[in-house]
């Protein structure tokens, strides 16, 4: 638990507080000019932001005993990991040639800006879409996404097994909060493995790939001004 929280503390004094725009365009001004470098930039940050305020939460909760609130934040923590490795993948789509780079600009503003409220133009993709996707990356992702939501939801787990147990010898029944007694111990490991990937793809996979993404521009930009205003395919 002590690695976990000094890893978290780590994490708060890492956040980027401002992504200085001249900085980007000193840094490749061909690729700048296009917006979906910066989303991508926006993108990393903002799940670093939100991560790090789950897991800060869970962590809490976790100290004081809550084990279900502990674990729903987690499981919140898990979509978001998902966003920085659906973005992930997606950026190898362009670079493989696999993914229109016009298409590409489109994804990155429906995950930056999609609601379900109506509150943007966009709509949200669903997030087990995503998870389903990431899934292919990191098998099993979206077995333990799956279990976290049983805690979730009031299903069997999220209400019999979370706050009862049944004696069958004595034809009783006894209630009893039990969250941290089902998935006290394994919530750490869990949590280590979701701040783990996040890492990964933030700190090695993303930068790689970016750096790819600016120099793919520079190349293609003819091409790129040249079809900027074609229609995207039908579902884009």
């Amino acid at each position: 638990m002590e690695t976990i929280e000094q890893n978290l503390a780590n994490w708060r004094t890492s956040l980027m507080e401002i992504i200085p725009i001249g900085g980007l365009i000193s840094r490749n001004a061909t690729a700048y000019k296009w917006k979906a470098p910066f989303r991508c930039w926006m993108l990393r940050e903002l799940t670093f932001w939100r991560l790090t305020d789950l897991l800060t939460q869970s962590c809490v909760l976790y100290r004081q005993g809550h084990g279900l609130g502990a674990r729903i934040l987690l499981r919140s923590g898990f979509e978001t990991l998902a966003i920085l490795l659906y973005l992930n993948q997606i950026l190898e789509q362009v670079l493989e040639g696999n993914l229109d780079f016009h298409m590409f600009s489109r994804k990155t503003s429906i995950l930056l800006l999609g609601s379900r409220d109506g509150s943007t133009e966009h709509n949200a993709l669903n997030i087990v879409t995503i998870l389903n996707k990431c899934d292919k990356r990191y098998p099993g992702l979206v077995e333990l996404y799956g279990n976290l939501s049983e805690s979730a939801h009031p299903n069997y787990e999220g209400m019999a097994a979370g706050y009862s147990t049944a004696n069958n010898d004595e034809y009783e029944t006894r209630f009893a909060n039990r969250w941290m007694d089902i998935h006290g111990e394994r919530h750490l490991n869990v949590m280590r493995l979701c701040m783990e990937t996040f890492h990964r793809e933030y700190d090695d996979v993303w930068p790689n790939l970016m750096e790819k993404l600016e120099s793919w521009i520079a190349t293609h930009d003819a091409h790129l001004e040249a079809t900027k205003n074609d229609p995207l395919p039908n579902g884009a």
